[in-house]
């Protein structure tokens, strides 16, 4: 389902950190089916993939990103050695107004993937910009639309600035970690399981 023409040939960027953006990661005849199957998260904050009796398409377009062939070219393309780093993949579905706001990610990360799942994206906020800065949302690199299979890898450094301005509303998003070790994929599924159940029983 993964575009792996597309994810191979994908340029990477260095200013302001390395990144790359595909416009269409998914192979079109399936974009609807994993659109359709993404669960309906009414709330903000992130939830555990695995929390979620995910369905067959869904799950195994998730699973692919943890395939040797795509491990290897993202290794390749931002200069890292992934063997032995754990995959952890999150899903979003809902923005509040105070989501988006700047942030770089934590160094428990080593690459990060974002997938957007929408059926198109018209609002002028919402959109993810690659920042220069922590102090200015507007001092952007580019501005990134969450559209239909869109997709956004970086590496995490120091100063991978990110956000987008406030946006509420249907927001849906797979993000994909592949972490530092085993503890910190136990610390992270710990956090944002416990954060999912919590959410459902104050649904």
């Amino acid at each position: 389902m993964l575009n792996l023409a597309e994810l191979k040939s994908a340029a990477v960027k260095t200013d302001p950190f390395p990144y790359f953006h595909l416009e269409k990661s998914v192979q079109p005849e399936h974009i609807n089916a994993l659109i359709d199957e993404f669960p309906v998260l009414d709330q903000g904050g992130s939830f555990n993939f695995a929390d979620f009796d995910t369905p067959a398409k869904l799950r195994a377009f998730i699973e692919e990103f943890d395939s040797p062939e795509v491990r290897r070219i993202i290794e390749q393309k931002f200069d890292v050695d992934l063997a032995g780093k754990p995959m952890m993949a999150t899903l979003r579905g809902y923005s509040r107004a105070k989501d988006g706001r700047i942030h770089t990610d934590s160094k428990t990360k080593v690459i990060t993937i974002l997938v957007y799942l929408n059926k198109d994206w018209e609002p002028e906020s919402g959109r993810l910009r690659i920042l220069r800065s922590g102090t200015d949302m507007d001092d952007y690199a580019e501005e990134l639309l969450p559209g239909p299979g869109a997709l956004v890898a970086f590496k995490v450094t120091d100063n991978c600035w990110h956000g987008y301005p406030s946006f509420e509303g249907r927001r849906q998003a797979i993000q994909i970690n592949f972490l530092t070790g085993d503890s910190a994929r136990s610390k992270h599924q710990f956090f944002h399981g416990i954060s999912a159940k919590l959410k459902k029983l104050f649904r």
